[in-house]
């Protein structure tokens, strides 16, 4: 038996579409058929040389699939079983450094990953774009089984990368739910998630900033619970700056939550917060160069600025959690995802990079519910 993969050239140059012998499960190990894998914005990075990466592999790192071979008795151990959908989360902390004895696994500055297997080594497929991965049984996450695994595979990253954001505000004293005015720079993925979660929790408004001519995806952030979308480029930046300094009674917003990645969202971010407000920031992934701010800003509003990258395992199970409790949500959710299947990789890398895909995922079958 042999499985598709999407193996990754270089930056800048086509996918390749191979075929891999499926071998044996190794010890520790589960085995499982793709449902859906989404591209995600640091996948983007390694195709257009912002991130590095060794080619040729497999890249990816949201696969989404149904759990079909692994020792039943090593899975029990993990509360899986054949038969069962899941979340392969790729990170893999030390457990030895100060982070990780600390409670802060994600941050872990030894951090190894799952994905990082070489394509000449049996099994060969551990990365997200293929049809077969085997993933150590340590890092499956069971989906619920009254959950969609398409659904969940929308945001199987970018709602745990935004979850362990919100929790890392938690911790340091910020209460979400309190805030009345939040604002979401950037309505890709991690921003679209952002806004939807924000609502959820009950944040009085929620405003989200974006650029460029894109009425379709303006209209799903306010279906997401946006009550307004600002757009830079037919506004500038100025006028929307003044707008939402006009929140609480010309302070300005509570929360802001950067999930752009472009660099001059950060100064914007400072500007429109009011005193003592959150910046919360997981969206700068990767180096697009550098901007000027003013330090006083963070001095004299009392600024708390919170940076945040990886996720954990307990994130991911926080975000299941969260679209179990949340069952209006996931028809709309359903709806973001572009679907592809693997023979369509460089087809959804273009429409990945051109912005007008919401959620651009590789599918076993392009038949909605069809998997």
């Amino acid at each position: 038996m042999k499985a598709k993969a999407a193996v990754f050239m270089g930056a800048h140059a086509p996918f390749e579409v191979r075929e891999f012998n499926i071998t044996e499960t190794p010890a520790g190990y589960g085995r499982s058929s793709l449902i859906a894998s989404g591209i995600c914005g640091t996948d983007v990075h390694f195709h257009n040389g912002k991130l590095d990466v060794e080619p040729p592999t497999i890249i990816g790192h949201e696969f989404v699939g149904r759990l079909e071979d692994c020792d039943e008795d090593e899975a029990a151990a993990y509360g899986l079983k054949i038969g069962d959908n899941v979340i392969a989360d790729i990170a893999v902390p030390c457990g030895e450094c100060l982070l990780c004895k600390t409670g802060d696994d994600a941050n872990c500055v030894n951090m190894a990953v799952t994905n990082g297997g070489s394509i000449e080594t049996a099994p060969y497929l551990y990365g997200g774009y293929v049809e077969v991965n085997y993933t150590p049984l340590t890092n499956l996450i069971k989906i619920p089984e009254d959950l969609d695994p398409v659904m969940v595979a929308t945001f199987a990253c970018p709602g745990p990368t935004a979850v362990h954001s919100f929790r890392l505000a938690e911790q340091a004293g910020v209460k979400l739910s309190e805030k009345k005015v939040a604002v979401v720079q950037g309505l890709g993925p991690v921003g679209c998630f952002a806004v939807m979660y924000l609502k959820a929790i009950g944040i009085e408004s929620v405003y989200a900033i974006t650029a460029g001519s894109n009425d379709k995806r303006e209209a799903l952030a306010r279906e997401l619970g946006a009550d307004d979308v600002f757009n830079l480029t037919k506004m500038g930046a100025e006028s929307v700056t003044e707008r939402l300094l006009c929140e609480n009674g010309g302070l300005g917003v509570d929360l802001c939550f950067e999930a752009s990645g472009a660099v001059s969202a950060v100064p914007q971010g400072m500007d429109i917060l009011r005193n003592r407000g959150v910046y919360l920031i997981p969206g700068q992934y990767s180096n697009s160069g550098a901007v000027r701010i003013q330090p006083q800003t963070i001095t004299f509003k009392a600024l708390h600025i919170i940076g945040s990258s990886q996720y954990s395992m307990i994130d991911v199970r926080l975000y299941l959690e969260f679209l179990s409790e949340r069952r209006d949500l996931h028809e709309k959710i359903l709806r973001l995802g572009a679907r592809y299947t693997i023979d369509e990789i460089n087809l959804a890398f273009e429409d990945a990079l051109s912005g007008n895909n919401i959620k651009t995922m590789l599918v076993s079958e392009k038949q909605n519910g069809d998997y």
